[in-house]
């Protein structure tokens, strides 16, 4: 397979199962009653804001499977994209602020250490999760106000 199909699929898995999971596990009326800080950006944002994270994780992802699948890189990718896909059936689905948390802070780590493991052999793979590193923080930040709050 050649690489703009590989970075195409990537993508396209990416984008698709975020997607797909954002419209199972919507916020809804539960959400809507949650005490929140007063940082919480408007709903709206959050569906762009993924859109491009979730592109970037894409790119990422085909840069680390076409250096070497098997690589530890590889699977720091594939167990960032497990947690990442979790978080919102957890917290959303099952309405378990708690343990969303705890989701979101192991996300956090395996994103960070995917940086640390990719800077070396691919720094633009490492740079593409700077802002999603960034907008995790925010939203580990975002989960444990709620979880503190109610």
């Amino acid at each position: 397979m050649n690489k703009p199909a590989i970075y195409l699929l990537f993508i396209i898995f990416v984008v698709g199962i975020g997607v797909l999971i954002g419209f199972i596990n919507l916020p809804g009326e539960w959400y809507k009653t949650l005490a929140k800080p007063q940082f919480t950006p408007p709903n709206w944002l959050f569906g762009p804001a993924w859109t491009i994270l979730y592109i970037l994780i894409g790119i990422a992802g085909a840069r680390a499977w076409i250096g070497d699948r098997g690589s530890a890189g590889m699977k720091l990718w594939w167990l960032q994209i497990l947690l990442n896909f979790s978080w919102s059936p957890v917290f959303f689905g099952f309405r378990l602020t708690v343990p969303g948390l705890f989701v979101i802070v192991a996300l956090l780590v395996v994103i960070l250490c995917f940086i640390v493991e990719r800077w070396r052999r691919d720094g633009i793979a490492a740079l593409l999760f700077i802002p999603y590193a960034a907008w995790v923080s925010f939203a580990t930040l975002l989960n444990a106000s709620i979880v503190y709050l109610n």
